[in-house]
């Protein structure tokens, strides 16, 4: 993340945290630390498991990526666009975002893609110089992201009038 990036002023703002089955499928680098330096020491083993877990469990903490939209910017992983650059964001759950991942991905599209966050957010971009067509973010709160990106690159004189 930019470090001149502003999360307190933030419209949106979400961190891709690896589900509890990530940390316990990680877990199973514990018995095989253990069985290749049991026949050295069975303490080594143990505390080589341990440290290698805590490892592995910072890695996948520092390594999540963080989701921001301001006033003027959306911020995914380490990229980030101006929203004047952004054109119309879908939100995409089930056989949809499947299709999105899949099927109907495009090989230029931007990913932002966790294996632990099925629902994804198609994000169209406006900038015809930008070989990217769009880019696909997963989002634990895809409909949410969507209307906060959606209402930001809308004028606030385009809401009609009373």
């Amino acid at each position: 993340m930019p470090e001149n990036l502003d999360t307190a002023s933030a419209v949106y703002d979400e961190r891709l945290w690896p589900n509890p089955w990530m940390f316990i499928a990680t877990a199973l680098v514990i018995p095989a630390s253990i069985l290749v330096l049991a026949p050295i020491s069975v303490t080594a083993g143990i505390v080589t498991a341990l440290i290698l877990y805590a490892g592995c469990v910072a890695l996948l903490l520092l390594a999540s990526p963080r989701i921001t939209l301001t006033a003027d910017r959306l911020t995914a992983g380490r990229a980030s666009i101006g929203v004047d650059a952004l054109g119309p964001a879908t939100s995409c759950e089930g056989a949809e975002a499947f299709a999105e991942r899949g099927p109907r991905l495009d090989a230029r599209a931007w990913l932002l893609i966790r294996g632990w966050v099925k629902p994804v957010v198609r994000v169209e971009l406006n900038d015809p110089s930008d070989p990217t067509p769009y880019w696909l973010l997963s989002s634990r709160r895809p409909t949410e992201l969507a209307a906060a990106i959606n209402r930001s690159r809308r004028p606030e004189t385009d809401s009609p009038a009373a």
